[in-house]
């Protein structure tokens, strides 16, 4: 089984990435892989609304790396989506990452490209807009038919400057339950399926 991290932040290796890499820990501690993906440094284009899409199960538009991320979606069993709080919301990379996954599954809807895929996000906050921020990416999975992860609390940590977030004990301790139950409810699918 293989989980995909998408890590949107402006900052590589950054507070976003640190929660991500708190997760994995618990997800390969159970023998699950594990990849993050991050998209510092890089521009995801906006979807242009052209629905050529419709029955080729990717973007036509290629001049970024939304196909090879989305690819990766589809074959992974698990995805895990990583935002820091920008404005109150998730960033803008983030925002048109998953404006163009979801026209894709969409116009795709009989190939049922992401349902049943287990899915969880997690935040990093300077202070507020963190339930905004989860609720975004949640709401794409639940518009994929997936299966969204819970933890202890809300997964989220604060921190402004890189590193912070490993200040934050009981977020830290909430990425980790996260991740024990992104493991088990994995597993629990795959056990199903094989039925």
């Amino acid at each position: 089984m293989k989980v995909l991290a998408i890590n949107s932040s402006a900052r590589k290796n950054g507070n976003t990435a640190e929660l991500i890499n708190a997760v994995f820990e618990e997800l390969n501690k159970e023998g699950i892989e594990t990849e993050q993906v991050q998209l510092s440094g890089k521009m995801i284009e906006p979807c242009k609304a052209c629905w050529a899409c419709g029955g080729k199960r990717n973007c036509v538009h290629n001049k970024d790396m939304f196909q090879e991320i989305f690819e990766k979606m589809v074959q992974a069993d698990g995805i895990l989506l990583g935002s820091p709080v920008y404005t109150a919301n998730i960033s803008a990379n983030m925002q048109a990452f998953l404006e163009r996954a979801s026209v894709v599954t969409d116009m795709n809807r009989n190939d049922s490209l992401l349902r049943h895929k287990v899915g969880a996000a997690v935040t990093a906050a300077r202070r507020g807009g963190a339930l905004n921020t989860l609720d975004a990416m949640n709401h794409f999975f639940m518009l994929q038919e997936m299966y969204i992860v819970g933890s202890s609390y809300w997964p989220l940590a604060y921190g402004q400057m890189p590193g912070d977030v490993k200040k934050d004990e009981e977020g830290l301790e909430t990425m980790r339950r996260l991740g024990q139950n992104m493991a088990y409810l994995l597993k629990c699918l795959k056990g199903r399926a094989a039925l």
